[in-house]
């Protein structure tokens, strides 16, 4: 571990510590760890326009209480880490989303999800840790699994969470859920962004394990640490500009854990299931009545299972 490292308490998280490093590549990431430090490190990646704190404090205490040091960060134009300004031509986002569901390359979006694995890639190395296991949620397992085949050296284990590897012809996302995901809100105060927030848990998460009063707390948390909208659409580009990632799926040795949502509608779960069969002997685990969220009621059953396949290499 990096000893000139300063960390201090997370205002949000009393066993988890922040700060900020500056990585070789200029950007700057927000990082917060917890847990013994001898423990073996689970470096978690987060999905679309989602702040670290979308890593809820059970799951990741859960992790720590079964032996592990955990590191969750915001990506780069999220949460407060480093935003990219960018001049360039306004792109067609629907014109990009067709070509991409027909697995057709797209151009000109500021970064992709490859650059976005190399900032996770530099954060281990900054961290002066030789080999993490790695769960990415979402967009995250798409940067976990280029992460997995392109910087084999840095990554032990893998875990993806209700993810994808965009092969070409998938089922696409349900509309309502898509655009819930990537639409506007009604007002761009407090109140419009927080509402805008729970329409968009409720749609997208597992019905009936929703708590509307966690998710009014966790949206107003979330809006007052940062509310930078712009990252979300460019990340949502770098999705489209990267494309499939089904020819990664063979170089990628690490044993892999596929979870995934039965009642998920935003990525259904054959997006899970084209990620498992593309991985050589990946696991794939169904999880009967969840979404595409992380809800406490399936945290104890979700953590025991990363837990369980990370130990098999520990």
């Amino acid at each position: 571990m990096n000893s000139a490292l300063k960390f201090t308490g997370s205002p949000y998280t009393s066993f988890m510590h922040e700060t900020k490093i500056k990585l070789s590549n200029g950007i700057e990431l927000h990082v917060e760890m917890g847990g013994n430090p001898e423990h073996p490190p689970i470096m978690l990646i987060m999905g679309l326009g989602a702040q670290m704190l979308f890593w809820p404090d059970f799951f990741c205490k859960s992790l720590i209480d079964q032996g592990y040091r955990v590191i969750r960060f915001d990506n780069r134009d999220i949460g407060l880490s480093s935003k990219i300004r960018h001049a360039g031509p306004r792109l067609n986002t629907f014109k990009l989303m067709g070509r991409f569901a027909l697995g057709l390359g797209n151009q000109g979006a500021p970064y992709n999800l490859y650059d976005m694995a190399e900032d996770a890639a530099l954060l281990i190395e900054h961290l002066g840790l030789e080999k993490v296991s790695v769960i990415g949620a979402s967009m995250g397992g798409m940067i976990a699994q280029i992460l997995a085949a392109r910087y084999p050296e840095k990554v032990s284990t893998l875990g993806l969470m209700f993810t994808s590897n965009n092969k070409p012809l998938l089922a696409p996302p349900f509309p309502k859920q898509l655009f819930s995901l990537i639409g506007r809100p009604q007002s761009s105060d407090e109140e419009g962004i927080v509402n805008h927030s729970v329409k968009v848990f409720n749609i997208i998460g597992s019905p009936g394990y929703i708590n509307q009063i966690e998710i009014i707390q966790t949206a107003r948390k979330l809006y007052r640490r940062s509310y930078y909208p712009a990252g979300v659409l460019q990340q949502f580009l770098a999705i489209l500009c990267t494309g499939s990632l089904l020819p990664l799926g063979k170089q990628i040795q690490q044993p892999t854990l596929v979870v995934h949502g039965s009642r998920d509608r935003l990525l259904p779960p054959s997006h899970g299931k084209a990620v498992a069969k593309a991985i050589t002997n990946a696991k794939f685990e169904l999880i009967d009545g969840m979404g595409h969220d992380i809800p406490p009621h399936f945290i104890p059953h979700l953590s025991g299972l990363f837990a369980d396949h990370f130990k098999l290499e520990h």
